[in-house]
Parts: C-alpha cells; sequence; structure tokens
C-alpha cells in the first residue's frame, strides 16, 4: 500500500498515558517495516476554504487561536499543543490525498492510507471532541466531490460512532455514512433510527451491536446491510474510517474482532468498491493497543500485497441476529 504520512503527526503531544498518543503511529511504522511493498508518502496541509466547507468558520479560527495561545485540555479527554494546528491540518490533508489517490483499480498495491493523527470522526461542524478537531474523512469526502466526484460513501468501522461524520452529513444526499460501533461507548449517539433527514433521509446507516460482538457478527453485518446499501447508493469514492479499537485486544472496547477479520473485512471493501467502479481509501481513526494497531494495519497491508484472509466458520450470534433484523425494519439490507 502507499501510505501517508508526515512526523509533524507526532508534534500533537497529548501528554502522559493518553491513550490516543504520537506512540500509536511509531508503532504503526516499526510493524510495516516487516512487509514488502510499503511505501509512504507526504501530502500537502488539508485546504482551509476545504476545511471550512466541512467545519464552521469561527470554530475553525477559534481552534486556531487556541493551538497559537499554547493549547490546553479542550475538554476532559481532547488535549491540543502549540503544534496541534499544524498536525490536524497536516492529518486532514493526508485524508484528502487519499481520496484524491483512491484509484478505481482497488485491487492495486498503491491502494492508500492516511496515517494521520489527530482522528476526526469525532469531530463535529462546530466543536472538537473526542480526541478529533477536524473531521478528516469528511473533509476528504468534501474535496473529492469538489474535484468532480458525484458521492461518497463513509463506512466507518471503529468501534465508537462517528458522530462528527455522521453530523456534518446528514441532511446530505451526497455522502452515505455507514457505522459498526459498540453499544454504550463514546459518544453514545449512532443509534438504528437515525436514518438522515431531509435529502439525507436513507444515506444514514447505524448498526449497533451489544459488546462481545466478533468478527462473524461484523461481516454479517457488512454482508447484510453495509454492502448491499453501499452498492445500492454506487459511489464514486468509497473511503473507509478505519478505527481498529474494535479488536478483541483493545484495552478501551469489549468487541472481539480479530486481525484476520480486519483482513476479511479488507477483501470485503476490496470487492464492494469494484462492483461500484469506486475508488478506495483508508482513513486511520482510532485504535489504542499498541501491538494490535500495527498488526491489524499489516494486515490491511498484506491483503492488498496478495494475501486471503479466512473469514470465520463461526455463525452470527443471537444479539447481532436481533440487531440485523432492526436495521432491515428501518428498510436497510440486502433487496
Amino acid at each position: 500500500m502507499n501510505f501517508g504520512y508526515r512526523e509533524v503527526c507526532l508534534d500533537h503531544d497529548t501528554g502522559e498515558r493518553h491513550p490516543e498518543s504520537p506512540d500509536r503511529l511509531r508503532a504503526v511504522r516499526r510493524a510495516l517495516k516487516e512487509c514488502h511493498g510499503v511505501d509512504y508518502v507526504d501530502a500537502a496541509d488539508a485546504d482551509l476554504d476545504v476545511v471550512r466547507e466541512v467545519h464552521d468558520a469561527d470554530y475553525v479560527e477559534e481552534f486556531r487561536e487556541y493551538c497559537e495561545d499554547g493549547g490546553g485540555h479542550w475538554d476532559a479527554d481532547t488535549v491540543a499543543v502549540e503544534a496541534t494546528w499544524d498536525a490536524a491540518l497536516a492529518s486532514a490533508g493526508l485524508a484528502v490525498w487519499a481520496a484524491e489517490s483512491a484509484g478505481v483499480d482497488v485491487r492495486a498495491r498503491e491502494t492508500p492510507f492516511a496515517l494521520g493523527r489527530p482522528p476526526g470522526h469525532h469531530a463535529v461542524g462546530d466543536d472538537a471532541m473526542g480526541f478529533c478537531f477536524i473531521n478528516n474523512a469528511g473533509v476528504a469526502a468534501q474535496a473529492a466531490l469538489n474535484q468532480g466526484a458525484d458521492s461518497v460513501a463513509i463506512f466507518d468501522w471503529d468501534v465508537h460512532h462517528g458522530n462528527g461524520t455522521q453530523d456534518i452529513f446528514y441532511d446530505r444526499s451526497d455522502v452515505f455514512y455507514a457505522s459498526i460501533h459498540e453499544d454504550g461507548l463514546f459518544p453514545g449517539t449512532g443509534d438504528i433510527d437515525e436514518t438522515g433527514v431531509g435529502d439525507g433521509e436513507g444515506a444514514n446507516v447505524n448498526v449497533v451491536y451489544q459488546p462481545g460482538a466478533d468478527t462473524a457478527d461484523y461481516l454479517a453485518a457488512i454482508d447484510e446491510v453495509i454492502a448491499p446499501e453501499i452498492a445500492d447508493y454506487d459511489p464514486d469514492l468509497l473511503l473507509v474510517s478505519a478505527g481498529f479499537d474494535a479488536h478483541e485486544h483493545d484495552p478501551i472496547s469489549r468487541m472481539r474482532v480479530s486481525t484476520e477479520g480486519y483482513g476479511v473485512m479488507t477483501e470485503r471493501m476490496v470487492d464492494l468498491a469494484d462492483d461500484c467502479d469506486a475508488g478506495l481509501g483508508f482513513v486511520l481513526e482510532g485504535g489504542y493497543g499498541l501491538d494490535t494497531l500495527s498488526d491489524s494495519i499489516k494486515m490491511v497491508h498484506e491483503v492488498f500485497d496478495g494475501y486471503q484472509p479466512v473469514a470465520p466458520d463461526d455463525g452470527v450470534s443471537e444479539d447481532a441476529r436481533e440487531v440485523l433484523d432492526e436495521v432491515a425494519a428501518q428498510g436497510f439490507g440486502s433487496k
């Protein structure tokens, strides 16, 4: 794969014991040294005009001034330092690069993966939260639309609901948002009946699993709901908000997706993008166990280097089946 990366993203210093630390990117880089076919790509900062299309201009200026004044705790969990402004623009710029580099040859080894931080999917239009300041995937989607794409689909497999991405595009038809996330976790949004409003009605899908959902449950959500809906939507670009905190050994969630499972989900995304004749790109979100994060990203890379992951033989759990039936009752799923 081609991995977008910039050293300035390490300068966003969240302090000791904060789960979203520069060590996340360092661990990924160390792990990828063992892999064949890894290339790193620099990218320009995100265009502020595009950022302001996604975020309120007053908020963007407030964030810039906050960093210029030395930063601090924006809220209990979301920390900034002076360098955070530059890191956030770089992180968003890497996501834009992933969108721009996402060719329709989705099986190519050059498929882009933006390794930026701070992450983005919790940043709403007018506020930072959940470790996030600029909604990276949102800015990337907007940039793609500005450059001629008719529509973009964002699939968020982070264990937390991407409330910011949903909020930004909730009343729009040109961006389809789908999420699988754990019930009861921060930020407490993303109910199954949140399906969009106005022009965006039906362009927002949430699969809310109980703790303990495993790889088979995630694959069922993709196969029965996410993939059919995105295929019907027929986007020009598919972006994966790729958080790896649903991993069975991640320290802050209770889901049970395996490392191999992330490979199978990646394979499903390749097949889906191929079916839609859409570009495919990945944008890093969460994942807070250094080993599980780096192993999972290695797995994503290996799929594009020819590895064929093996899906589990397990059936769908009763809890997951109930959720999928509830999602189907909203009108989503295999037609």
